[in-house]
């Protein structure tokens, strides 16, 4: 009896020990990285590029592109001296903007824009043709158009809150022109997000947002100006 006692015990424990076994090998069969189940996966998720990351990235690496290279043929061609003035500005502060994209591009591996798009490509071979005053409001219309969809674009990116105060606080709400400030004066947060890639993204975005918006007042101001003697 005592054998047979002693036989039991040492089959329920074989069979404890196989299930266990089997347990394990049924476990690294679902996770074989070894890692926690759950928490690897959302680690990965939060420093993935997201498809909406690179068009952005694309999109925006596009826009400033575009506004160097007009830049400078605003500085070259334009006859007026603001138009000329506000090319070397784009120049200046877009390569500078471009430079903080293609660092974080890089870091990422989130391919840049290398040539621009059809529609910058017609406009550029349209200012080329032109010559004297007409050049001067072609390009400064083209200004006022591609700062304010820039700056839809970089919206999309901040806080809305932020933007909101930043809107009011350099608005004046008696006319609604915008006061003249410094860029840094009044700061914009970016949007939150779990993931690294977007949050740094979304601070470049905030960080740009009140120059292109520097940018659209200097071209709508000029814009106004030439409107202005063509009605007198």
């Amino acid at each position: 009896m005592k054998r047979y006692g002693i036989l039991s015990m040492a089959l329920v424990a074989a069979f404890a020990v196989g299930c266990n076994s089997n347990n394990r090998t049924d476990a690294n069969a679902a996770n074989p990285s070894g890692s926690p189940v759950g928490t690897a996966g959302t680690a990965d998720r939060n420093n993935e590029v997201s498809g909406g990351d690179k068009d952005f990235v694309h999109d925006v690496s596009i826009a400033n592109m575009a506004e160097i290279e007009l830049g400078r043929l605003a500085a070259q061609r334009g006859t007026n001296a603001q138009v000329k003035k506000f090319g070397q500005m784009m120049v200046d502060d877009h390569t500078k903007a471009g430079d903080k994209l293609m660092t974080i591009a890089s870091q990422h591996s989130i391919p840049m824009a290398t040539e621009l798009d059809d529609k910058h490509r017609d406009l550029r071979e349209k200012l080329t043709k032109l010559q004297g005053a007409e050049f001067d409001r072609e390009y400064i219309d083209a200004m006022v158009d591609g700062h304010q969809d820039v700056l839809d674009k970089l919206g999309s990116r901040v806080d809305k809150e932020s933007l909101e105060n930043y809107k009011a606080k350099t608005t004046d709400q008696a006319t609604g022109d915008k006061v003249k400030q410094e860029v840094e004066a009044t700061a914009i947060t970016p949007e939150k997000s779990d993931n690294a890639i977007t949050s740094s993204i979304n601070q470049w975005a905030a960080t740009s947002y009140p120059v292109v918006q520097a940018h659209l007042q200097t071209a709508k101001t000029i814009q106004n100006t030439f409107k202005k003697r063509m009605t007198n």
